[in-house]
């Protein structure tokens, strides 16, 4: 049997780049997510100022592990992903590291 499965991300914005990264997701992203089936929780800051400049989290889910795997290798291949890519980091890089961890909800949890 097949599990929801979800997917939490923390990307590291290279310095002074943020704006760029909220871009790139606002403009291109998300859109592209949906096209691969990939759907979006929601996207979160820290509140405090500073952290808030470095980090962005957010939270992605999938029917399966498999559905995830399929997704994003769909997602990577996809060439108006891999041009706006490019055109985002037309300046420099815009992410410095990326943080990825695969959850099971509980069985209480309202997200199951």
């Amino acid at each position: 049997m097949s599990q929801r499965t979800f997917e939490m991300r923390i990307y590291h914005a290279t310095p002074g780049r943020m704006d760029a990264l909220h871009a790139r997701f606002r403009d291109h992203t998300c859109d592209l997510f949906a096209r691969h089936g990939i759907g979006i929780v929601g996207f979160w800051v820290p509140q405090d100022p500073v952290a808030a400049g470095e980090r962005l989290v957010y939270l992605l889910s999938y029917p399966d592990r498999q559905a995830a795997d399929q997704s994003w290798e769909a997602f990577r291949n996809d060439a108006d992903w891999q041009a706006a890519k490019a055109a985002s980091e037309e300046d420099g890089s815009i992410v410095d590291k990326v943080e990825s961890e695969f959850l099971d909800p509980t069985d209480y949890s309202a997200l199951s």
